[in-house]
């Protein structure tokens, strides 16, 4: 953040009636001390991030003010937000942890923090407690080849190059399958070849139910065999394009997951740790289920938790976490294996403050050659934003809204829908936004914009299954990410009602949405395959369009439903 950006911030807080003044509000103290006192422990060591969705800069990401929890996951982690989370984990409030894990304040703790994560800053916290804890293992949950610009251009290389030179041990993924199925076993058959271990029990060919990749790896750690158990997105076809993968299947597959742990126990494994990107809320379910696991490092929500749950099942007790995304976290993990079983462990989710950490040189000289080729595309100014642009939360973000206003303008079109995907970084008031940035918003593979009359019954349809992908109360049946961004039309929802009547409320300029009546509708990013063979423009071009005829983009409050029902509830602010 350079000057004229930090006083934008300043003013921007203080409008909004923050202390800024109040040097007691942000605790400033810690400086690179803030790493030090990560005592080893035990005698395995592991190291985990997930869904960095190809952040290689150092950048800003707003955590959610909304994460709501249904049924019994009501006031538990990971759905908690704000004060909640900081009361529940008894983090301090103005210091650097609630920053990191919290929406709270964030304009101004952002201009006191700086940017968070990084690889060449990330590369160089990993070297620093690979240090202390001799053959600790890398591992990568995945959602890493996706995400930027560059990642997409280069078609995810400039992501499993740096991979290599972080030293991941062994990953698994979701979003790396939109690159294709050819795509994704290239690189893992070369690439990764002797270096990254590809791990997926739940991915299996469609004909004959083959395993594609191996269900686990069993790695030395100090002499003891250590099995690392991956599971895959299971969803990855119904979030995301079928045709990418059209011959391989996915799911949770319970049964061939307690198969892989068995086998591997019985080959002598004297820890197992499941690699996970099935979210938070799947995990704590599957531990209570699946026996044997001693440990789950998940993704694919992003939840940023700072502490793990103990889950109790016949065969013992297993240890959930959720480290985060956008490299802003790096959780350690350490194991005391004793008499052929984990005796206890300590658990670390570390946040990656770029200013606390210098660059790994190495790494620091592949960000720049990778990003050299595409500089001045990816440094063109489009707009200014007046305000703080963010997406991360159940509903919509002020990004989000910025690109279905951009959908409903350019497509001239009374309706937009957007994904609610939980990527994409955060940009402070008085920002420029280049195109490195709209594309941190919208580096897909199937990225054409469509435009659709669609009946109010089939509108409601929508909202209604994307709500129970969300809010189903079993997390088995949550499939996808966070609720569709909706610009133009209000709507209101009830997250404890039943399937199919969510959706209590539709208006479109004050009127009820009519059931039989069409409506012009623009979108992107449908996981159809005709949709995408039709052409279109790309979200991007369109977006980039609208921004530079703005040139000044003031940021409106987001469209978000009334939500119902949910008064009182800890994952909303």
């Amino acid at each position: 953040m350079n000057r004229r950006e930090f006083l934008h911030a300043v003013a921007a807080a203080a409008a909004a009636g923050l202390p800024v003044d109040d040097a007691r509000a942000l605790d400033l103290s810690a400086g690179p001390a803030f790493y030090d006192g990560i005592a080893p422990f035990g005698n395995v060591g592991l190291l985990h991030f997930t869904d960095c969705h190809a952040q290689l800069m150092p950048m800003r990401y707003r955590e959610p003010s909304v994460n709501l929890g249904i049924g019994d996951a009501s006031g538990q982690p990971p759905h908690l937000v704000g004060e909640h989370l900081l009361k529940f984990f008894g983090i301090r409030s103005g210091t650097r942890e609630a920053h990191a894990f919290t929406y709270l304040d964030f304009v101004r703790a952002a201009g006191a923090y700086g940017r968070m994560g990084g690889f060449a800053h990330l590369a160089t916290l990993v070297a620093k407690l690979r240090s202390t804890r001799p053959g600790a293992l890398l591992l990568d949950g995945g959602d890493t080849w996706q995400g930027s610009a560059t990642s997409l251009w280069t078609r995810g290389q400039d992501m499993i190059d740096a991979q290599k030179l972080l030293g991941v041990d062994v990953m698994t993924g979701h979003w790396e399958f939109t690159y294709g199925a050819e795509r994704v076993s290239q690189v893992v058959a070369n690439d990764f070849a002797g270096r990254i271990n590809f791990v997926a029990q739940n991915i299996r060919t469609a004909d004959f139910g083959d395993p594609v990749f191996p269900p686990y790896v069993i790695r030395s750690v100090n002499g003891i065999p250590i099995a690392v158990v991956g599971q895959a997105f299971p969803y990855t076809p119904i979030a995301n394009p079928r045709y990418m993968v059209s011959e391989w299947t996915f799911g949770i597959q319970e049964e061939s997951l307690q198969r892989a742990v068995d086998d591997a126990r019985g080959k002598g494994a004297q820890a197992v740790v499941l690699l996970s990107h099935n979210g938070m809320d799947v995990d704590l379910k599957l531990a209570s289920r699946v026996t044997g696991i001693d440990v789950i490092l998940g993704g694919h929500t992003h939840d940023g938790v700072p502490r793990p749950t103990i889950v109790a099942n016949r065969g013992g007790k297993t240890v959930v976490t959720n480290a985060g995304s956008n490299g802003k976290f790096l959780a350690v993990v350490d194991l005391d294996v004793k008499g052929g079983k984990v005796a206890d462990f300590r658990y670390r989710l570390l946040p990656v403050f770029s200013r606390l950490l210098p660059p790994h040189r190495a790494m620091a000289e592949h960000i720049r050659s990778v990003r050299a080729p595409f500089a001045a595309k990816l440094d063109e100014k489009l707009a200014v934003t007046e305000g703080l642009l963010y997406r991360r939360g159940n509903f919509n973000g002020t990004a989000d809204q910025l690109i279905l206003d951009a959908l409903m303008a350019e497509k001239d079109a009374p309706i937009a829908f957007s994904p609610g995907f939980r990527w994409g970084t955060a940009l402070l008031p008085g920002q420029a936004i280049r195109m490195e940035d709209l594309m941190d918003q919208t580096a897909i593979t199937y990225p054409n914009v469509t435009v659709n009359e669609f009946s109010g019954e089939t509108l409601k349809t929508i909202l209604e299954d994307v709500a129970d992908n969300l809010f189903n109360p079993d997390p088995y049946y949550q499939q996808g990410g966070d609720m569709v961004r909706v610009g133009g039309m209000s709507y209101a929802i009830d997250p404890n009602a039943p399937m199919g009547r969510r959706i209590t409320r539709m208006e479109l300029n004050g009127r009820p949405i009519d059931a039989g009546r069409t409506y012009k509708v623009a979108g992107w990013a449908s996981v159809s395959e005709d949709a995408q063979s039709a052409g279109g423009e790309a979200i991007w071009d369109v977006c980039a369009r609208y921004l530079r005829a703005q040139k000044i983009v003031k940021v409106k409050a987001p469209n978000v439903p009334v939500i119902e029902g949910m008064r009182g509830n800890p994952g909303m602010a």
